[in-house]
């Protein structure tokens, strides 16, 4: 916990406190400010900008009492982060307190009733405020144009909440204790340096919330997903204050020296106010290209230029504030991205290169997927809810994208071991082998990884056919696998309700596994699961057939597990039929509202209800789970990729 809380104060505190201390060891690095200043800050995702100067507004200028205010304003903004991500932080840990104790409290109880009843408060207050959607019901079902134009998706009402107070305070203290009774000139100098304190300043928690390895999200219990949605608005809010910061010196520049003057020093090679005018240039035109028309448009070219442009500024940058206090900032956030490049470059060497490399071995599937098995260099431990970055070389260097991992298997490099600890022998087609769970005689093993991927554009489209067009429909390949990121721990809810549309049975599936597993052994509060998939075809079921063979062998499946399956688009009535009570098919889409009461009126224990599929599934699960939140104790747990 020292850790995560020596993490915290540095976001929030290190950049005011070294700029304090600059200010009143030297008023030589003030006189660096200068009214020539400019900057600029990043857009959507990766940087910010300073003042040109934060102490006076001349070169030869000591610092005036709005100087440091602005020091002060630093200060403000930095403990506004760590009291916020504090509060983040307690919560978490007694929420996992809870769920851990509920666990252990459950282990020999069969019925639950104490867990199954709400804390009123607590259900309204998921109802209303924490998993409600910004409006009705629409949160994560896009605004499309077109099959290829999506426009993007609202932001829920607590997310809603924390960019509006954000926004707020930054517009607060853009305007706090300015003197405007001065003149113009006076007045937008103090505006200059305060929007371009703000600016930098934003760009400490613009690039932690970028990062994937973001520690953050494991410390606070907070999703990637909303990291990244504030990444985008701290981007936003940070481009503003840059342009107000730099049209605050244009404006002055004019006034004094006119348009003449201005040009001249815009001209300059390398002066400050040429150097945050290129800062300035490059991050708005990444604000341009970030729109979420844009990025799920051409993804790709609009990671490769945020990313070059981004790179671009920061050097810019680092000219502009040369001599500057604020520059030390920049120094925090250069080595945030620095050092989190590093350790995700170096987790990738270590995970896919040893003895050998990592391999995949490709397969096209029924209704246009793909079942990509990675056999790892070295041992993975896998746990449901993880995800991973893909790279194949031979399709693009530089080109990753997030899959859920669908199935693991650990493979001993010696097949003498005594059959109680092999797993239920089931033969399974495919790439897909009878594996040793536990290698008993203490040989390396091996990490086998399966992913299924829908057929889209670009990426996908494109490994779909080399592999369509290869001998068999499969071929094997080198590929680079990152992470992996994400967990979710289920075992402390009596009733698990799993809800998936096509694909997203890959996040599902793993839990189904694992909370079977745990029913047989005794190790999780887990009573009943229900898992309900929807598909279009039956032809989707051999997606993941040689993985349901071996969860319908496991013993006392039947005692814990029942599978609903949903055909949409079904050929012929004869595609549907029910194979047990416990497996049965449909024909249509589910009512999704009567299959959450239904469970909630059964429920044993804490319910969680689950979904991985498409927006407008998650948000049909999401409004029937808050209509039983009030009366019963459920959870609602969301599984989606957002960029």
């Amino acid at each position: 916990m020292s850790l995560s809380l020596r993490t915290l104060l540095l976001l929030g505190t290190s950049a005011a406190t070294i700029t304090a201390q600059g200010t009143h060891a030297s008023a030589a690095a003030a006189a660096a400010a200068g009214p020539s200043s400019s900057s600029a800050a990043h857009s959507g995702s990766t940087s910010g900008s300073q003042a040109g100067g934060q102490h006076g507004a001349g070169h030869n200028e000591p610092p005036g009492p709005a100087d440091f205010i602005n020091i002060d304003v630093q200060h403000h903004l930095g403990w506004l982060w760590v009291a916020l991500c504090g509060s983040f932080l307690i919560y978490h840990a007694i929420v996992r307190s809870v769920h851990y104790i509920r666990k252990i409290a459950c282990l020999n109880n069969e019925t639950q009733r104490y867990f199954a009843n709400p804390n009123v408060a607590y259900g309204r207050f998921k109802r209303h405020f924490s998993e409600a959607p910004l409006f009705r019901t629409r949160h994560h079902r896009e605004f499309k144009l077109s099959s290829a134009l999506n426009v993007g998706t609202l932001p829920s009402r607590f997310q809603t909440l924390l960019i509006c107070a954000y926004f707020g305070v930054n517009v607060a203290f853009c305007v706090y204790n300015i003197d405007y009774a001065n003149d113009s000139k006076t007045v937008l100098k103090e505006l200059r340096n305060r929007t371009g304190v703000l600016s930098v300043i934003n760009m400490v928690p613009l690039f932690l919330f970028a990062h994937r390895n973001n520690p953050l999200i494991n410390f606070c219990g907070v999703s990637f997903d909303t990291f990244n949605l504030m990444h985008r608005w701290l981007g936003r809010i940070s481009v503003l204050e840059a342009i107000a910061h730099t049209c605050c010196y244009c404006i002055n520049k004019v006034n004094t020296m006119g348009w003449a003057g201005l040009q001249k020093s815009l001209t300059t090679h390398l002066s400050t106010p040429q150097t945050g005018l290129i800062a300035t240039c490059a991050f708005v035109a990444i604000l341009f290209t970030s729109p979420s028309i844009v990025r799920h448009a051409f993804y790709e070219a609009f990671l490769h230029f945020h990313i070059a442009m981004a790179a671009l500024a920061l050097a810019i940058l680092w000219l502009h504030l040369k001599d500057l206090e604020s520059q030390k900032v920049l120094i925090i956030v250069i080595a945030f991205w620095l050092t989190e490049r590093s350790i995700r470059i170096c987790h990738i060497v270590y995970r896919n290169f040893g003895s050998s490399s990592t391999k995949a071995d490709v397969e096209v599937l029924p209704g246009d997927a793909l079942r990509v098995t990675l056999r790892m260099a070295r041992p993975w431990k896998f746990r449901p809810g993880q995800h991973v970055y893909l790279y194949i070389p031979h399709i693009g260097w530089w080109t990753s994208h997030p899959f859920s991992l669908a199935w693991s298997d650990s493979e001993a490099h010696s097949p003498v071991v005594s059959s109680e600890d092999l797993p239920v022998d089931i033969e399974k087609s495919g790439a897909i082998t009878p594996v040793v769970q536990h290698d008993v005689l203490g040989l390396p093993t091996k990490t086998s990884m399966s992913l299924i991927i829908r057929r889209r554009t670009g990426f996908t489209e494109k490994l779909y056919r080399k592999a369509q067009n290869a001998a068999s429909g499969r071929f094997t390949t080198t590929a680079i696998v990152e992470g992996p990121y994400g967990k979710e721990n289920l075992h402390s809810y009596g009733t698990v309700l799993l809800f998936a549309a096509g694909v997203g049975i890959t996040h599902q599936v793993p839990h189904v596994r694992d909370l079977v597993v745990s029913f047989s052994n005794s190790t999780s509060a887990t009573r009943k699961v229900v898992l309900v998939w929807i598909i279009q075809s039956p032809e989707h079921l051999e997606w993941i057939r040689p993985w349901m063979t071996t969860i319908l062998s496991l013993p006392q499946r039947r005692d814990v597990l029942k599978i609903l399956l949903f055909v949409t688009r079904p050929r012929s009535t004869k595609e549907i039929h029910s194979p047990s009570s416990s497996v049965q098919m449909f024909p249509g889409k589910p009512n999704v509202t009567a299959l959450v009461e239904a469970e909630a009126d059964a429920q044993v224990g804490a319910m969680a209800v689950s979904v991985c599929g498409t927006g407008s599934l998650a948000d049909d699960v999401r409004k029937a789970t808050r209509g039983v939140m009030s009366r019963r104790n459920v959870d609602f747990v969301e599984n989606a990729f957002s960029w």
